[in-house]
């Protein structure tokens, strides 16, 4: 093999192995190949249940705002709470799955859903302090959606929503989408739930992945991007860079091997 071919040899083969494929960057991808574009049914995801440390926020009000003001926290009149507000203001649930509100006291809400809650605090009220003529109403909340995002992404660090439902996608998009040397076929999502840590991998670049249970995310996830090889071998992400890697690689090839000659 002539020193030329050896030249143009490597070069293909570091173009070839360094370079990302677009299918590898590309979201939600139809893998069927089917020519007419499916519809994909999400997973339901089932309601989530309050942990230890979760923060809620619990606002009370009657037809008379006085005779709730004193069960409502200072500023839970406010429309607009900052997350800050939101972490001082709301109830923290304690190591013992409980939260402890104005005059009524401790109230057991671990593993229960916020509808959950709300109807047991509502019921709390009718049967203590007030008659149905009073129409009371409870919104119960969370304090933000928290979740925190790790690896190649555009920011880490854990990140506050507030809305009620989150799905990967957003949680992506608000962490500033992945590298490109992120790989999109394996994101760990590491799930804590009453039973125990659960972990698993899915697939952003496959269509399916909508009818994943990982898909719709649940408070404190933790979820994980994995560099792609390519990143390690530092030869480029694309076809211009990994030339630009070759060319310096010969040039300093050249230039040892001229030096050591003379």
């Amino acid at each position: 093999m002539t020193q030329k071919s050896f030249y143009i040899l490597l070069l293909v083969s570091t173009l070839f192995t360094s370079c990302i494929p677009i299918k590898d960057l590309v979201y939600l991808q139809d893998k069927n190949n089917t020519e007419e574009q499916s519809s994909i049914a999400q997973v339901s995801s089932k309601p989530y249940r309050l942990q230890v440390n979760d923060v809620i926020s619990v606002n009370i009000k009657a037809i008379d705002p006085k005779l709730v003001a004193i069960f409502n926290t200072t500023e839970s009149a406010t429309t607009a709470k900052s997350e800050t507000g939101l972490y001082f203001d709301g109830f923290t649930i304690d190591d013992h799955g409980n939260i402890r509100m104005p005059i009524l006291g401790e109230i057991n809400v671990i593993g229960y859903t916020l509808e959950e809650v709300r109807v047991k605090i509502e019921k709390k009220l009718l049967e203590e302090y007030f008659k149905s003529e009073a129409n009371i109403f409870v919104t119960v909340k969370l304090a933000g959606f928290r979740y925190t995002i790790n690896g190649e992404v555009g920011s880490t660090g854990t990140k506050t929503l507030f809305q009620t439902h989150v799905n990967i996608m957003e949680a992506i998009a608000n962490a500033g989408d992945i590298t490109t040397v992120g790989n999109r076929k394996e994101v760990t999502i590491i799930r804590q739930t009453p039973t125990g840590v659960q972990m698993n991998n899915i697939d952003l670049t496959d269509a399916n992945v909508m009818k994943s249970p990982y898909y719709n995310l649940q408070p404190n996830d933790y979820i994980y991007i994995k560099p792609l090889r390519q990143k390690a071998w530092g030869t480029g992400q694309t076809g211009i860079q990994s030339i630009g890697t070759v060319i310096t690689l010969l040039s300093l090839a050249t230039t040892v091997y001229l030096i050591l000659k003379n």
